[in-house]
């Protein structure tokens, strides 16, 4: 993959999941990422069946390089302060004041490096009656509206993946290189700051919209019923969702796919609001056809007829599936002490080259030596070169 941000460099003092995610992102497009730790524990997030090394701290956590700091100690500090003197970025993911703490607030840093760009990510905010309290993934989905969206009225239980978590992360990366952009013309950095609640509050904005122009509080069937959107069991056990929208070409396509022309001939189906009113209706006559068929043959009947559908796969079974395999979406990496390993690539393609290198998590404090005197001088020797040029 052309690496787009190579050259440049970011310090992260982040755990868990926003600061990392923020990183990698960075990290997936070529900037040098060191990841500062607490020597002994690391990113708490490492924690794994007595070992240092979890799934969920790999997921975040490639590309980058690991050094074992504590700012608390005057040693340990000097080798932080001299990563920051030649940093572009630093990100942190801790509570309001704690970066302060462990000397690593915006206003010291900014004395070492003017043209740092410092982005700080929080639960609730920098500042505010909420901004002390601690925010995890849920509490945020649950505080910006969405999770309402997600939780089935007749069975509440929080469902699916740290949506919250990982879109914060997202959208302090994308905040970070609007921060670059502009500190090419002015020369200065910028402290950016997002919250978990402001992220998902406007990852939501849909529901916020549709509130605002016609008053209308969304549910979590709300958008299924407006886009017509399907998942149905099969013959054999798995599952097919279907998007069907608003053009007609489509239900035309499905009911020639279920040789039941005749769906239209009943007023409820007939048209696009007959099938939003009455969409349970519309749910348990198709749920009853896709049952009379295995999963491989409603996909090849649907593939014929131009529907748009796709199998709802389980997480072991998009690995298999001849696109993610022709995309090359997976790829296999090597740690030198944890061994093999496979993970998504980037999705970001540059000149039609896809992100197929990919560098394993570190292990804890893996770099100490390679950063024991800051940025090693080689890295320094090209960025100077650039900027004399």
């Amino acid at each position: 993959m052309t690496q787009v941000l190579k050259g440049l460099r970011v310090v992260e003092h982040g755990t868990f999941i926003t600061g990392p995610a923020a990183s990698m992102m960075l990290a997936d497009m070529g900037a040098e990422v060191v990841k500062v730790e607490l020597p002994g524990t690391g990113d708490p997030f490492r924690a794994f069946k007595g070992g240092l090394y979890s799934p969920h701290y790999q997921t975040y956590n490639r590309n980058k390089h690991s050094v074992a700091l504590d700012t608390r100690k005057p040693a340990d500090l000097e080798t932080f302060d001299r990563l920051i003197e030649g940093a572009d970025v630093y990100i942190q993911n801790f509570r309001p004041g704690f970066a302060e703490q462990i000397h690593a607030g915006e206003a010291r840093l900014r004395e070492l490096n003017d043209r740092l760009v410092y982005c700080a990510i929080s639960g609730f905010g920098q500042d505010g009656p909420a901004a002390s309290r601690p925010s995890y993934d849920t509490v945020a989905q649950a505080a910006s509206g969405y999770l309402r969206l997600l939780v089935n009225p007749a069975n509440p239980r929080v469902v699916g993946p740290a949506i919250a978590d990982a879109m914060t992360g997202y959208y302090a990366a994308f905040g970070i290189l609007g921060a670059l952009f502009e500190r090419q013309s002015t020369g200065q950095g910028r402290k950016v700051e997002v919250s978990m609640f402001e992220a998902m509050a406007h990852f939501n904005l849909d529901a916020f919209t549709h509130l605002f122009s016609v008053g209308e509080v969304m549910g979590p069937y709300s958008r299924p019923s407006v886009s017509q959107s399907y998942v149905l069991e099969c013959a054999c056990g798995g599952w097919i969702a279907l998007h069907m929208s608003s053009p007609e070409k489509f239900w035309q396509g499905l009911a020639n796919a279920m040789e039941r022309p005749d769906i239209f001939e009943d007023e409820r189906f007939a048209s696009r609001p007959g099938r939003i009113a009455n969409q349970d209706a519309l749910i348990d006559l198709l749920g009853g056809i896709f049952k009379g068929r295995t999963r491989d043959d409603w996909c090849a009947r649907l593939v014929a007829q131009d529907v748009p559908h796709a199998p709802m796969y389980r997480t072991d079974e998009v690995p298999e599936d001849a696109q993610a395999k022709h995309l090359q979406l997976f790829v296999d990496t090597h740690h030198p002490v944890m061994g093999a390993s496979r993970t998504v690539r980037s999705p970001l393609s540059f000149d039609g080259q896809r992100s197929l290198d990919v560098a394993p998590p570190p292990t804890l404090g893996e770099h100490n030596a390679l950063y024991a005197h800051g940025w090693p001088a080689s890295t320094l020797d090209t960025r100077h070169k650039k900027e004399t040029a």
